[in-house]
């Protein structure tokens, strides 16, 4: 079982997406199951996991539908309001479809860097485990320690960082970001999303060789049992195809053991978020 533990729907607008900018022009317009399906299929990929784009409840509901009439979408990472007095009667809702997985914050967007500390935010984090949801999370390295923090503040929480935290890459290596991760990583109820990497490199063109030193401390900071291999498609598109992505993953764990590559490619992701097949 191969899964794509990370990728994105959406019908565009302006107004909607306002993230989209106009360097991304390649992702001014609509992408929806059947155009993923097929790229699916030429990379041998089985199931995926649906994540937010949009701060909205209205889109975790879309999303969750889809989900249910997709059958490779094997579950959805959506958004509810964390903060909110009306959080619990939220979840109650919306924790009904077996779809939704879990839910996550575009903290990387947020101007305090400390905002994934924040009273109100916690609150609304330390009640998910009742409700059997992870929380994935969104931030850049900037944030890792505060990260580490927050984490340390749910201990019976399970969570996963998004695209290694995003670090820049370019000629020079982040060991700021590689001391971080690694923190991060001692902490049990923390997995990892190899995922979104390529897009990162700040080069015009990318290779195998520039993800390589990044890939080894993720899978050095957790292991194959806490790593998992996502697309970010289609905003991969500002850099890869779908297909190359995944050729860029085989190339990368060709070193580890067969049990080993099971993990990242699929197993990981399976009991993280507990999906059903």
């Amino acid at each position: 079982m191969r899964i794509d533990s990370h990728h994105h729907f959406w019908n565009y607008s302006s107004t909607e997406y306002g993230w989209i900018n106009d360097r991304m022009s390649a992702l001014r317009r609509d992408f929806g199951p059947s155009d993923l399906k097929q790229v699916m299929t030429e990379s041998k990929i089985d199931r995926v996991v649906s994540v937010q784009a949009r701060q909205t409840l209205e889109e975790t509901r879309w999303l969750i539908e889809i989900a249910k009439n997709n059958p490779f979408i094997a579950g959805v990472v959506g958004w509810v309001p964390l903060a909110s007095d009306r959080l619990l009667e939220e979840l109650e809702a919306i924790s009904s479809h077996e779809q939704l997985k879990a839910v996550r914050h575009v903290v990387q967007d947020e101007p305090d860097d400390r905002f994934i500390l924040g009273d109100a935010f916690n609150r609304g984090i330390a009640e998910l485990k009742r409700f059997d949801l992870v929380y994935d999370i969104l931030i850049y390295p900037r944030q890792l320690p505060a990260t580490i923090e927050f984490v340390d503040r749910h201990p019976g929480q399970s969570f996963v960082l998004d695209h290694i935290a995003k670090p820049r890459i370019r000629d020079t290596f982040d060991t700021e970001w590689a001391k971080n991760l690694r923190e991060l990583g001692l902490r049990p109820n923390v997995a990892c999303k190899f995922s979104g990497v390529a897009t990162e490199v700040q080069a015009p063109e990318w290779t195998v060789e520039d993800l390589r030193s990044y890939w080894y401390v993720a899978l050095e900071a957790f292991g194959p049992s806490r790593l998992m291999v996502g697309s970010d498609w289609p905003v991969c598109l500002l850099k890869t195809d779908y297909r190359r992505w995944f050729n860029a993953i085989e190339e990368l764990a060709q070193t580890l053991t067969e049990n080993e590559q099971a993990a990242i490619w699929g197993q990981t992701a399976a009991r993280v978020y507990q999906l059903q097949f």
